[in-house]
């Protein structure tokens, strides 16, 4: 997913649920004490998308004092504000103004949770898109793009046809010449058009899918992403647990996986287990390396370790040291652990089930942060894939 761009609608007015709204755009009602957008940033920011562009419309100063600028997993959000409402074609002609790669297009006010790894693949000329269909009408309403087929992977309508629109697309950036200032909707005035002519193919998804758009499925909404979203995690040390640790390794030359670490954390995944970093940095504060130069790896390792499937949700590092050489960097905190906020601030993002939850690190000070945490914890003991395998067996 190199050079790809994310893109999410969050423009409407959400009229259907508006006694709901509180005065709030749909995506910022919250579910657990948590932002809708929060679930599908958190969701999406695992790929390595070069940037993310929120297009926010109305009360669209919410948005932007939430996630302006922000950067969620190493990706940039940016967020485009609409001066009227143009609907979900016309907000797209705000993209012509931006250097925009090709792009992954989702709605601020549905959750598709499928894999974009397989709906992110090389486009034929003739095509500009790609859809994501589902068969799954249980979590929606909506009745835009219903009644379609696939036939041949391309999609078409069809009066018996029994899918419809999942609400994520992967575009070339040429359909931007589709779009026009003017208030239009992607799904009832453009779409239809290019699945006329045969330029958008599809894919068919049995995965999880919720649409808050209506007061029927609003209401269902907390327990729903509840049961999908809450799951144990694996908190993991860096340097001398899933790397050798040759001292500050801040180079891609340098990062080297420890035997049997990719099929572990394959193996987590599988288990759909969170899968999060936390780990010291004071390198950065010594100034051995700049933490430019830690960015630059861990990108590179989300890109990689993309194509394998498997996926950091969060890396959380602490730059600081007590006696750093750099003066922005030198002070006291309990983000370094021993102390316990990196993983204080996961928890209070994520919903995670602690009783399946872990902690495995090297050192004392990583024994010491779980016992805060109140986090089982184990040293690594140099065979990641067979002890993961018992520790989640362990906590079973």
């Amino acid at each position: 997913m190199k050079n790809i761009d994310l893109v999410i609608l969050a423009g409407g007015k959400g009229s259907r649920i508006k006694k709901f709204l509180k005065n709030k755009p749909k995506p910022m009602i919250k579910f657990n004490k948590k932002f809708f957008l929060d679930y599908l940033l958190k969701n999406l920011s695992k790929y390595s998308f070069n940037k993310i562009y929120i297009l926010a419309g109305y009360k669209n100063e919410i948005i932007l004092k939430n996630y302006n600028h922000k950067k969620m997993n190493f990706i940039e959000i940016k967020c485009i504000k609409e001066k009227k409402l143009m609907g979900t074609g016309g907000a797209l002609s705000q993209l012509k103004k931006e250097k925009i790669n090709d792009f992954v297009l989702v709605n601020g006010d549905t959750i598709f949770d499928i894999n974009l790894c397989d709906l992110v693949r090389p486009l034929k000329k003739n095509k500009l898109g790609r859809m994501a269909l589902s068969k799954n009408f249980k979590n929606s309403e909506n009745l835009k793009l219903n009644n379609l087929r696939l036939n041949k992977h391309n999609v078409e309508y069809n009066s018996n046809g029994n899918y419809m629109n999942g609400g994520i697309y992967f575009f070339k950036k040429t359909i931007l010449k589709y779009v026009t200032s003017s208030k239009s909707s992607l799904e009832n005035d453009i779409l239809p058009k290019l699945i006329k002519t045969k330029k958008i193919s599809g894919k068919l998804y049995n995965n999880f899918f919720l649409d808050i758009g209506t007061p029927k499925y609003l209401k269902k909404s907390s327990n729903l992403l509840r049961n999908h979203f809450k799951r144990p995690a694996a908190f993991l040390d860096r340097d001398g647990v899933i790397n050798h640790d040759y001292g500050y390794v801040h180079k891609i030359k340098k990062f080297k996986f420890k035997n049997g670490v990719i099929k572990g954390l394959k193996y987590l995944v599988d288990k759909n287990y969170y899968i999060f970093i936390v780990t010291n940095q004071a390198g950065i504060a010594k100034g051995i390396f700049k933490e430019k130069n830690f960015l630059q790896l861990h990108k590179y390792l989300k890109y990689k370790l993309q194509s394998k499937n498997i996926f950091f949700n969060d890396v959380k590092y602490c730059p600081y040291h007590p006696e750093g050489k750099i003066k922005k960097f030198r002070k006291k905190t309990l983000y370094r652990k021993p102390g316990n906020l990196m993983v204080k601030d996961i928890m209070k993002d994520w919903l995670i089930n602690y009783k399946k939850s872990f902690m495995k690190g090297d050192k004392i000070t990583d024994e010491l942060c779980a016992q805060k945490s109140k986090l089982y914890f184990e040293y690594d003991k140099n065979k990641f894939e067979k002890q993961i395998k018992k520790i989640i067996k362990k906590l079973l």
